[in-house]
């Protein structure tokens, strides 16, 4: 089968690799008829080049129609449509039955000392190939595949395999209730999803703070006061100044390290990932930092008491933070991957029947044949042509 592969830093491609088959009665394998570019994979393109390993299949997101099912797996069956989250759980252990199936104790990663194993995302979680192919062997699908309702296009149930829950529980743990204000930081995909689901969780206001024009203009015409950071020097100061001097009161780190706003922390780590695989890892679990301009203003922009949460994707070890401004504020902070099976049910449930309250329908900007990801990679990195979300078609 044709499938994406790692090749180097800042380099994939499409490769001919062995079909997955059925290897434990858990097992199922899917033919992917969609699967999508995630923020989260530029961070294997360039940061997390040294945790990969050359013909690594990539991707993490994908919707298709299950092939085979182990023994062990009842509820779905071949010809089933499904949705793959993107992180491996089990359904059964201590931390999957406390609604943590990102910490699921059963695929842990414990040599590298990481959480659950998540699909086609480095050795650090697993190595386990992933969904930018044209099939992919699913573990522990007794429990992790979501069977679709309906017909409803592809991409009205994509995003529940990674960012329509990302999102959701981004603003779930910053707290939104009816009458809050919220602050997105960041508005790429799971930040268009976050301020929508602000939105209807009831926000009395939600605040939108990105630098790419497409993006400022979408989440503007849903309803959302947005702040370009090309045109405004003090971010923190704009959310006050819209939050009665107040800041808001839960505030979405949706951008990690791939953040813009400080190029001797870029320099830095782009030296880093570019050494000797050890070395660079050695120096990333030592000594590594990110990228953290979003990620201060978000603590700068919430209300004393108020919380911040992080789903953009850290991988620093030595970050400095502003921990007397945290103290200070009384900040809660709260982070993590998405416990995407947690909310799976709930989101599926507000999707069926053609129902759309998060705007899934029209996010897509780009759908392209997998034969033109690696050049997708490129556009989406680089922000150019507009670019929001892209999802490939392994069919083509």
């Amino acid at each position: 089968m044709r499938a994406l592969t790692w090749q180097k830093k800042g380099e994939v491609a499409i490769e001919e690799v062995a079909d997955p088959v059925v290897e434990h009665p858990t097992d199922a394998v899917v033919r992917l008829t969609s699967t999508a570019l995630c923020g989260s994979d530029l961070h294997l393109y360039t940061v997390l080049a040294p945790y990969l390993s050359k013909g690594d299949i990539l991707g993490h997101e994908g919707l298709g129609v299950v092939e085979s099912v182990g023994d062990a797996v009842s509820h779905v069956a071949p010809g089933d449509r499904v949705v793959i989250p993107f992180n491996i759980s089990c359904g059964t252990c201590r931390m999957c039955r406390a609604g943590l199936q990102s910490q699921c104790e059963t695929t842990q990663v414990t040599a590298e000392g990481k959480g659950a194993a998540l699909f086609g995302y480095t050795r650090l979680y697993g190595a386990v190939p992933g969904c930018q192919a044209e099939r992919v062997r699913v573990p522990h699908a007794d429990y992790g595949l979501v069977k679709l309702a309906d017909d409803a296009p592809d991409e009205h149930y994509l995003y529940l395999s990674d960012i329509l829950p990302t999102a959701w529980q981004a603003v779930q743990y910053a707290g939104i209730e009816p009458g809050s204000t919220a602050a997105i930081i960041g508005l790429g995909p799971v930040g268009q999803l976050a301020a929508a689901c602000a939105q209807h969780l009831g926000a009395g206001k939600v605040i939108g703070v990105d630098l790419v024009p497409e993006r400022l203009a979408r989440a503007a015409a849903r309803g959302v006061h947005t702040i370009d950071v090309n045109q405004v020097k003090d971010v923190a100061s704009a959310v006050h100044d819209l939050t009665d001097g107040r800041g808001a009161d839960g505030v979405v780190d949706a951008v990690g390290m791939e953040a813009h706003g400080n190029p001797i922390a870029h320099a830095a780590i782009s030296a880093t990932s570019s050494m000797p695989a050890p070395l660079a890892r050695a120096a990333t679990e030592r000594f590594g930092i990110d990228r953290l301009s979003a990620l201060h203003t978000a603590i700068a922009s919430t209300r004393r008491g108020g919380t911040v949460s992080i789903s953009g994707v850290y991988g620093g070890m030595a970050d400095p933070m502003p921990m007397m401004q945290m103290f200070d504020k009384q900040l809660t902070v709260r982070m993590g991957q998405a416990n995407v099976r947690r909310w799976t049910d709930e989101l599926h449930g507000l999707l069926a029947n053609g129902a759309d309250p998060f705007g899934v329908d029209d996010l897509r900007t780009h759908r392209l044949p997998l034969s033109e990801a690696p050049a997708a990679y490129e556009m989406f990195q680089k922000k150019q042509d507009g670019c929001i979300k892209v999802v490939f078609d392994p069919t083509s």
